[in-house]
């Protein structure tokens, strides 16, 4: 059975790459009735957060990406992983290695000056027991190595990228498998070596993330080779790109998931756009879709081996789309805690003529909302008192406005209308027009300006009708005049 995994740090939220990640392991899983696994790689003692851990499962189970088994927390297994670490010093795959930062710094600054790639040149990989206790005595805290031959040749065949080939001598030397290892101790054991030990653990049969993970893959295809464990497939997906074709990071704004949903887009949206992020629908399929209708037909064929750059205008069209079919009630329940937070509705005395209203209100902005958080800014003039802007006071300011207006508030008062009837506002309007000389359009657009305090917004008639429901046009007219 395919058994996948999303493997994030609680370092911070849920990044928007982090979230591709989970969804292309997701929709490979479903299609071919797979399980998805989650776990939380919190080994980085000093930046793990708990607060993280919580944003992380909050942020995938919004999004509808569901996982299959009981988290599996990483840190539980450390006791694991210092045995697989045991195991490699005992058969001479993995030794101790004294040497300090200063030598370090010193073999680096002579790489640069001679122009050599950046790799530890294994001097300590055969030390003697005198040289052992040489260093030790001088107070020196070891790492242990893992041992890379340079004449190894690390192949795959990657499931996006197709044959891969490393050879040992580019992978940097022996790689540092644990940290704070004296001869009695083994420390903190690192990534490379507790990503083996744990996807093993979890039978997980593909490891699916992005591609610059590729090098990680080399070096620990030679862990799993060393320890005798049943190496995965592998999947490396392209990364997210910013408009400069850089990999799109914290610099660029917008990144977490909580940002996004912040900002009022739809789960839904947001998850289809994600999987278009580096993905191609089939032909004849439409590049709107549930996460379920994309499972039936996922593969990583479809997958791009470019980066994939994000676009907002693809991102907030799909949103518009979604927010446009949702019906009043739906666009209600999702504003409903917005506006109150506003203080605009209460859960308290709310009739059923209130609620009538706030769906007719929502029926109105539907069709014009990009983002549900639209559906705050463009909401606000139905329920306080709103600024009247530069170009909208222009307007107002004409004499044909301001006769407009007088003759409308006169044909309200004897009209008594109380919005319910949408060819008596056209009356009054017709009759406005009659009586002044005015043209219709002059009218309207005076009309809009005292309504709203600008000259665009949603259909005219029904907003007007909306606010006089509530008593709220006539005020607005006269404050005008």
């Amino acid at each position: 059975m395919v058994r996948v995994r999303l493997a994030p740090s609680p370092t911070g939220n849920l990044h928007i790459g982090t979230a591709r990640t989970a969804v292309f392991n997701w929709l490979f899983a479903r299609h071919n009735q797979g399980l998805f696994l989650l776990r939380i790689e919190d080994t980085d003692r000093q930046r793990s957060k708990a607060e993280y851990t919580d944003n992380i499962i909050e942020g995938l189970e919004w999004l509808g990406l569901t996982w299959d088994e009981s988290p599996v927390i990483q840190s539980h297994r450390v006791a694991v992983h210092k045995g697989a670490i045991e195991q490699l010093l005992a058969e001479g795959k993995a030794y101790r290695c004294y040497v300090n930062e200063t030598e370090l710094n010193e073999l680096r600054a002579h790489q640069k000056s001679t122009n050599q790639a950046p790799r530890y040149d294994n001097r300590h990989r055969d030390l003697i027991r005198e040289q052992q206790q040489t260093f030790i005595a001088e107070g020196r805290e070891p790492v242990i190595r893992f041992r890379i031959e340079d004449e190894a040749v690390i192949e795959w065949d990657d499931m996006i990228r197709g044959p891969m080939r490393w050879k040992g001598s580019d992978l940097g030397g022996d790689m540092v498998i644990a940290r704070q290892a004296s001869i009695n101790h083994i420390g903190d054991p690192l990534y490379n070596l507790v990503v083996v030990i744990d996807d093993a653990l979890m039978g997980i049969t593909h490891v699916i993330r992005g591609e610059d993970h590729i090098a990680n893959t080399a070096k620990q295809i030679q862990i799993y080779k060393a320890l005798g464990l049943p190496c995965p497939q592998f999947a490396h997906t392209p990364l997210i790109l910013n408009q400069e074709s850089r990999k799109l990071s914290k610099r660029d704004g917008v990144t977490s998931i909580n940002d996004f949903r912040n900002m009022g887009y739809n789960a839904t949206s947001l998850a289809n756009y994600m999987t278009l992020l580096g993905w191609s629908p089939p032909n004849g399929m439409e590049e709107r879709f549930s996460l379920q209708e994309a499972a039936k037909v996922f593969d990583f064929n479809r997958v791009n081996k470019a980066g994939a750059k994000f676009d907002w205008d693809k991102l907030n069209w799909l949103n518009s789309q979604t927010l446009h079919e949702l019906t009043s009630t739906e666009l209600l329940d999702q504003l409903r805690p917005a506006w109150q937070a506003k203080g605009w509705i209460t859960d308290r005395h709310q009739s059923d003529e209130n609620i009538v209203w706030q769906k007719d209100l929502c029926h109105l902005l539907r069709t014009s909302l990009t983002i549900l958080s639209h559906g705050i800014e463009q909401a606000l003039p139905f329920f306080e008192p709103c600024n009247i802007n530069d170009e909208a006071w222009k307007q107002l300011s004409c004499y044909t406005s301001q006769l407009s207006l007088r003759q409308l508030l006169k044909e309200l008062e004897v009209t008594s209308w109380d919005g319910s009837d949408l060819a008596i506002a056209k009356n009054i309007l017709k009759v406005t027009c009659e009586n002044t000389g005015v043209k219709k359009g002059i009218v309207m657009k005076s009309l809009r300006a005292a309504l709203l305090g600008s000259l665009q917004g949603p259909d005219l008639l029904t907003t007007w009708s909306l606010l006089a429901r509530v008593g709220k046009d006539q005020f607005r007219i006269r404050r005008c005049l």
